[in-house]
Formats: C-alpha cells, sequence, structure tokens
C-alpha cells in the first residue's frame, strides 16, 4: 500500500464519522441537544427488548462502570427508564422512555437520509456492492451480529 493511501479501516471510519455527526446535528435540531456522542452511541444500543448494562457496555466497548455513569446521565434525562429483568429477577433492564423512542425516531430518520444521498452519489450497482461486501466483513468483524 502506497504511504499516502488511506487503508480500509480509516476508509470505512470517515463516513461513519460522517454520519454520525449528521444524526447529531438532526438531534440537536429536533430539541434532543442535550445528548452527548457518547450518550448517543448507547441509546442506539437498546434493544427493542431492553438491554443489560453489561451487555451496553460490551457493545459500546467501554467498562461497565463508564456505561454505568452514561445510563444514569440518561435515566435523569428522561430517554432511558430502569425495568426488572423478567428473566431474572434480581437484574433490570434498561428500556427507552416515550423521550428516548422520539430521539431514537430522529437518529434513524436522519441516517436513513444520510445513507440516501450516498446511495444516490453511488448509484445501484456500487451501492449494492459496497452493502454485500459490508455485510461480507460483518460476518467476520460483528461479535453481535
Amino acid at each position: 500500500m502506497p504511504a499516502d493511501e488511506l487503508n480500509l479501516g480509516v476508509l470505512l471510519f470517515i463516513p461513519y464519522r460522517e454520519m454520525e455527526r449528521r444524526v447529531l446535528d438532526a438531534l440537536n435540531d429536533g430539541g434532543f441537544d442535550d445528548l452527548t456522542q457518547a450518550q448517543a452511541r448507547l441509546v442506539a444500543r437498546i434493544g427493542s427488548d431492553g438491554s443489560r448494562l453489561t451487555d451496553l457496555a460490551a457493545q459500546a466497548q467501554v467498562t461497565k462502570q463508564t456505561a454505568g455513569v452514561l445510563v444514569d446521565q440518561l435515566v435523569r434525562a428522561g430517554y432511558l427508564r430502569r425495568e426488572p429483568d423478567p428473566s431474572d429477577g434480581r437484574a433490570r433492564l434498561l428500556q427507552l422512555s416515550d423521550k428516548g423512542t422520539r430521539a431514537v425516531d430522529v437518529a434513524n430518520q436522519a441516517a436513513r437520509q444520510v445513507e440516501s444521498e450516498w446511495l444516490a452519489h453511488l448509484g445501484p450497482r456500487r451501492s449494492t456492492a459496497l452493502r454485500g461486501a459490508l455485510e461480507e466483513l460483518r460476518k467476520i468483524t460483528d461479535p453481535y451480529r
């Protein structure tokens, strides 16, 4: 690889970073201006049936303590709520509140807009090839798939 050629990891990161920036801008514009980037990353990982703190920490690749601080902030801000875990009476599940659901909807709409722009730029054939290549890479890179 020539010295001035970016590696694939960087080439994947640059568009991800741009999408994340656009999503955060949309959240700010939508009235969710109290969400930090780190908090938004956790909110985005809440499963439809709720998530455990340990799972969120692992997926976000942060310590349980860091995730705990972020979750406490999100609960206080009204984005998340803690509920009993029906499968384990000792555990708690984190669930999106109504406010959290509205924020996720805004974020998803912004992400769809960005993706639509990218697909228009690449065209159908290259978009399909890119998606196929990324889905194939996911098989060897995503422990949570």
